[in-house]
C-alpha cells in the first residue's frame, strides 16, 4: 500500500516465512523468519487501543485529473491506491521487507518458487458489500497485464497460468522468466472489482469513483482541487493484526495547491492539521511563527534509516550529445555543489553519492571480492572506474568551481566540441544548448545557479517549468533533454531496478527508465539482485549495480535529508519510542481528543 509517510517505490521481496512452502503461512519475508510470528496481535509501532475520530487535513501540490492509479496517463489524486483499494498482502515498515495477510489471509509458496497460492479472507468485501472473489483476482491480473502501468505488465507477464484452489484459493504458476521476488510482487497486487470494471472502461483516466475495498472510500471529489476519504465503518479489515491501531482518523482530506510556498502559507493559518516537510530550507527558515512559539504547532525532527534513493539531474541518453559519457561527466563537473549546499540549501542537506546512500547497501571503497565476481565479466564494457574506489560526485570543495569547469571543458574538447567566440560548439558546429525541464519552481534557484556555471563554459541552458499534466506527458514520451527526478529504493531492491535502469524498459513509453540506460551489465546485475538468496549476495549485487550506474554519469546526484521533518497542529499522537526502519508511519497516528 502507499503510505503517507513516504513515496515507496516498488521493491523486491522473496522468501516465505517457513521457507519450504509445505503449508500456508501468515507472512512472507525476504530472508529467514518474519519479525511478527503466527498469532501476533499488532505491530510494535501501532497502538491497538488508539481512539478513532477527527479529520486529518493534508496538502498536495499541483492538480489531478484521475482516480485510476493503475494506468499510464493522467495524474491520480493522492491516497487513492493506498486508502481506497486493498491488496493481497500488506507491508510492515520495521523490517527490510515483509508482507502479512490482508485480502489473502494465508499464502503458500512452493519450494521451487514456481507456484504461489493465496487463500482469500472470506470476510474481505468491496465497499458495496460484495465479496472479493478468486474471479476478481484473475480479472485484476488479466486487466493490469493488458492495460496497466509498465510495472504491472512486466511482472504479471511472468504468470504462466492461474487456477482456483477450492472456493477461496488462487494458485499462480509462473514462467521461466519469473525470479525469486515474483511471488512476492504478486502479494502486493491491488484488487479490482470485476463487476464494476467490466461496466466501466479501465484504460483511460477517469474521475468516476471506482469500487474499492480499502479502509477508506472516496467521499468527495473537487477535480484538481480536493479529495476527501471517509473511513469505512465496520471495515472488514479492522481486526487484521497488521492493521490494528491503523487508520484512526474518520476523514482524510487532501487540498491541492499551486506550489509548496502556497501550501506552507495555508498550513501556517491552520488550513492543514499536519505537514510533512520535504524541504530542509523551508524547515530551517519558515517554521518560526506564533503558533510554534506558543505551542499550538509542534515541530518534530526524527532521524531515519532508509536509503536516500537517487534524486538528481537526469540526462536523456536517447538524445545526442547525452549519449556520450564524456559529455555527461562534463555536465556533472559544472554543478557547483558546495555553493548550492551552503547558500541555497543552508547546510541542511547531505550530498547523495548513489542510490543506496545512508544504508548498508551503499558501495564503500573498492569493490569487494563478491562485487568483483559480479563485475568481472563486464570489464571493458563498463567504465574502468567501476573497478576502483566507489563513486563520489564531483565536488567544488578544495579546487573550487573554476578547476571543475576547466576539467569539464577539457572533456568536451575530447568529445569533439570546440569553443568559438565564447560559445561551446557541438561536433557538427551547432551551439551546445539544451533544456532543463522542471515540474515545479522548487528547484529553480538551483537550476539558475547551474545555468550560470554552464554559461561560463559557453553552454546555454534553458529552464522550462511545465504544469503537472504537461510535465507527466513529456516524461511519459521521453520528450526532454534533462530533468530533475528521483528514484526511490528500499533495503530490499529488486524489480523496480529493471523499471529504472533495465534495457527492457528503456524503450517503453511511460516507464521509469528516464535516462534510456540500456547496458547488458546492468541487466545482469539486476537479474542477480532479483534472484539473490542471501543478504550478502543482495548487498554485493546492489553495490555493484550502484557503481555501474553512477560511473555512467547518467544522473548528476543532488541532495537528501537524513531526518524526517513533521509539523502539526493540536494534539496529534503516535507511539513514542517506535523506530520504524523507514521513518514515521502516519497511518498509525491518532487525534488525542478523539473518543473523549
Amino acid at each position: 500500500m502507499v503510505l503517507l509517510a513516504l513515496a515507496a517505490a516498488p521493491a523486491a521481496v522473496a522468501q516465505t516465512a517457513t521457507g519450504d512452502g509445505a503449508a500456508p503461512t501468515h507472512a512472507m519475508v525476504m530472508y529467514g523468519q518474519p519479525r511478527y510470528p503466527e498469532g501476533f496481535t499488532h505491530l510494535d509501532y501501532a497502538n491497538p487501543d488508539a481512539p478513532r475520530g477527527g479529520t486529518l487535513e493534508l496538502a498536495a501540490i499541483g492538480s489531478f485529473d484521475s482516480l485510476n492509479p493503475f494506468v499510464v496517463f493522467g495524474r491520480t489524486a493522492e491516497g487513492v491506491r493506498g486508502y481506497h483499494f486493498a491488496s493481497l498482502m500488506a507491508r510492515t515498515w520495521d523490517e527490510p521487507f515483509s508482507l502479512y495477510g490482508y485480502v489473502a489471509e494465508r499464502v503458500e509458496l512452493a519450494a521451487d518458487r514456481r507456484t504461489v497460492t493465496f487463500y482469500l479472507n472470506p470476510a474481505a468485501r468491496f465497499h458495496d458489500g460484495s465479496p472479493i472473489t478468486v474471479d476478481d483476482v484473475i480479472f485484476t491480473v488479466e486487466t493490469l497485464r493488458e492495460d496497466g502501468l509498465p510495472g504491472f505488465r512486466r511482472n504479471y507477464a511472468r504468470i504462466d497460468r492461474m487456477e482456483p484452489v477450492g472456493e477461496h484459493g488462487i494458485r499462480f504458476h509462473l514462467t521461466s522468466e519469473a525470479d525469486r521476488e515474483t511471488p512476492m510482487i504478486l502479494g502486493l497486487m491491488p484488487i479490482l472489482s470485476q463487476a464494476w470494471f467490466t461496466e466501466h472502461p479501465f484504460g483511460d483516466p477517469t474521475l468516476e469513483v471506482p469500487l474499492g475495498s480499502g479502509p477508506y472510500r472516496i467521499a468527495e471529489v473537487e477535480p484538481g482541487r480536493r479529495i476527501t476519504f471517509q473511513r469505512v465503518e465496520d471495515w472488514w479489515g479492522d481486526d487484521l493484526p497488521v492493521f490494528r491501531g491503523h487508520f484512526n482518523f474518520d476523514r482524510i482530506v487532501y487540498d491541492y495547491f499551486l506550489d509548496e510556498g502556497v501550501a506552507m502559507e495555508a498550513f501556517r493559518t491552520g488550513a492543514q492539521s499536519l505537514r510533512r516537510e520535504w524541504d530542509g530550507v523551508r524547515w530551517a527558515s519558515l517554521y518560526s511563527f506564533p503558533a510554534v512559539d506558543d505551542g499550538r504547532v509542534t515541530l518534530l525532527e526524527e532521524p531515519h534509516r532508509r536509503p536516500s534513493g537517487l534524486r538528481g539531474l537526469a540526462m536523456n541518453t536517447r538524445r545526442p550529445p547525452f549519449d556520450d559519457i564524456r559529455v555527461r561527466e562534463a555536465l556533472a563537473y559544472a554543478l557547483d555543489s558546495e555553493w548550492i549546499g551552503s547558500n541555497l540549501l543552508l547546510g541542511q542537506y547531505q550530498r547523495i553519492t548513489g542510490m543506496f546512500t545512508n544504508s548498508p547497501l551503499a558501495p564503500e571503497g573498492s569493490p569487494s571480492d563478491a562485487e568483483l565476481a559480479l563485475l568481472a565479466p563486464w570489464r571493458g564494457l563498463v567504465p574502468d572506474r567501476v573497478f576502483g574506489p566507489a563513486y563520489e560526485p564531483p565536488s567544488t570543495a578544495g579546487g573550487g568551481l573554476r578547476a571543475n569547469l576547466r576539467h569539464a571543458r577539457d572533456l568536451l574538447v575530447e568529445a569533439g566540441f570546440t569553443v568559438a567566440d565564447g560559445r561551446m560548439l557541438r561536433p557538427d558546429g551547432r551551439p551546445f544548448a539544451f533544456e532543463l525541464l522542471l515540474a515545479s519552481n522548487r528547484d529553480e534557484p538551483m537550476a539558475l545557479a547551474y545555468a550560470d556555471s554552464l554559461r561560463r563554459i559557453g553552454i546555454e541552458l534553458t529552464i522550462r517549468q511545465a504544469d503537472n499534466v504537461a510535465y507527466v506527458n513529456r516524461l511519459t514520451a521521453f520528450d526532454f533533454d534533462m530533468t530533475i527526478d528521483r528514484w526511490n529504493v528500499t533495503l530490499s531492491p529488486g524489480a523496480e531496478q529493471d523499471l529504472y535502469w533495465g534495457s527492457h524498459s528503456a524503450g517503453i513509453e511511460g516507464s521509469r527508465n528516464l535516462t534510456g540506460l540500456a547496458l547488458p551489465a546492468v541487466d545482469a546485475l539486476i537479474d542477480t539482485l532479483e534472484n539473490a538468496e542471501e543478504p550478502e549476495e543482495l548487498a554485493a549485487a546492489a553495490s555493484a549495480l550502484d557503481r555501474v550506474i553512477m560511473w555512467e554519469f547518467v544522473v548528476i546526484p543532488l541532495f537528501y535529508l537524513d531526518e524526517d521533518y513533521i509539523a502539526y497542529w493540536g494534539d496529534l499522537r503516535r507511539v513514542e519510542g517506535a523506530d520504524p526502519l523507514y521513518g514515521t508511519v502516519l497511518e498509525t497516528w491518532w487525534e488525542g481528543s478523539a473518543g473523549e
